[in-house]
């Protein structure tokens, strides 16, 4: 019998057994002949009682000391994985040994760890900053650039900083009221366009300096083009500027077309200055970079875009499936709206969404009951994936505020 004693517990093995296994480092340590190689293979030898000892967790070798005697690899739900892995690795077993049904919810239990330990490490990098304090130290102007970073990017750093951060979410909403009531007929006079032209000048300036700002504090030109905040930053300013530019074009050119009688140029380029404007709209993305709840959100698209893109499959296959049913029942009735599939693809988006704006109505009692099918299908559809999207942006919204709490 070879002695073993494994953190404190003494095991007995027969020779002949672990002989079965010779690539295992029991296997080796019963066939090795070789003194010295056989003090490699354990961590310590007690002469007296003919003990190899090893410094292991004597837990889980109760799981090899079971291998050797019945040739199976036995696990329990109740181990971590990770530590498994490692000391069965370090035994040298495979675990091909073990039973199929063992393996398969063992590998799916560590498929899940090795998921939900990535998911940590990327709500981390979700919160921290791609430059650091540090980063700045030996460069060109490095203290000057390292407290403009603090402004900008450490909310938590000083009061200053606090009240940029409040500034940036103030300015964003006073920019989309801007943007909404531009559109209301009583603020079409001149002192109301002159009123909205000031509060868009000035947002656009505060926005701008922000840009800058961030553009100086950037430690890396190329970093900095390639982050997602910042070409919203660059998207939120943009606009002003090209209206701007639009502009005086539009100005120069109806001179030159009231010469010609040409007026069509000037309608198109007056419809992309509109395009133009209706861009600012993206300025409130800008707001994700103070909020928990909308980086939450992104992060959830991020990581359940199998299960987004899925909804959409089953959506587009109910909207082709419902609108041709549709179609080959009520298509002759007089006066039916339904006079084609792509006509009946309308009826068909808003039955399955279970919002039912009534415009298309089936007439036929044969339609009523393929508009009740498509109507449940939808309840159900829309049960489905939904839950498991509140679930899991909930749960990252609680584990981003944890992360922020502790930063």
């Amino acid at each position: 019998l070879l002695n073993i004693n494994v953190g404190g517990k003494s095991f007995q093995i027969a020779y002949k057994v672990l002989a079965q296994y010779p690539i295992t480092r029991l296997g080796k340590l019963a066939l090795y002949t070789d003194p010295v190689k056989k003090l490699q293979l354990c961590d310590d030898y007690l002469v007296q009682k003919n003990e190899y000892f090893f410094d292991r967790d004597p837990s889980i070798f109760h799981y090899i000391f079971h291998f050797y005697r019945s040739g199976v690899l036995w696990m329990m739900d109740e181990m971590c994985p990770s530590n498994f892995v490692e000391e069965i690795e370090y035994w040298g077993i495979h675990l091909k040994y073990s039973q199929r049904c063992c393996r398969i919810l063992f590998e799916e239990k560590q498929d899940e760890l090795n998921e939900y330990l990535k998911i940590e490490k990327e709500l981390e990098a979700e919160l921290e900053p791609l430059e650091s304090g540090a980063q700045f130290d030996g460069k060109f102007l490095g203290q000057f650039r390292k407290m403009v970073w603090n402004l900008i990017e450490n909310p938590y750093s000083s009061v200053p900083a606090k009240i940029i951060a409040v500034m940036s979410s103030f300015f964003v909403l006073i920019s989309i009221v801007g943007m909404t009531l531009s559109t209301v007929e009583e603020m079409k006079n001149k002192t109301g366009k002159l009123w909205m032209e000031q509060m868009e000048m000035i947002c656009a300036i505060f926005f701008t300096s922000e840009y800058l700002m961030r553009l100086i504090s950037s430690s890396s030109f190329k970093n900095f083009l390639r982050a997602a905040f910042n070409a919203i930053d660059l998207v939120a300013i943009l606009p002003f500027y090209i209206q701007i530019l639009f502009e005086n074009l539009e100005d120069g050119d109806m001179q030159y077309h009231e010469e010609l009688h040409k007026m069509e140029n000037v309608s198109k380029l007056g419809k992309v200055l509109k395009l133009i404007k209706l861009m600012r709209i993206f300025r409130i993305l800008k707001l994700a970079r103070h909020s928990t709840g909308l980086r939450a959100f992104s992060f959830t698209m991020r990581q359940c875009y199998q299960q987004v893109c899925c909804l959409l499959l089953f959506i587009a296959m109910g909207v082709f499936t419902f609108s041709a049913l549709i179609h080959s029942v009520e298509h002759d009735v007089p006066g039916t709206d339904f006079t084609s599939i792509p006509y009946a693809w309308w009826w068909a988006a808003v039955s399955l969404s279970t919002v039912g704006y009534g415009d298309t109505v089936p007439d036929t009692i044969l339609g009523r009951m393929v508009a009740f099918v498509c109507i449940s299908f939808g309840i159900i559809l829309n049960g489905m994936p939904i839950s498991i999207l509140y679930n899991k942006f909930s749960d990252y919204y609680a584990k981003l505020k944890a992360h922020e709490m502790s930063q």
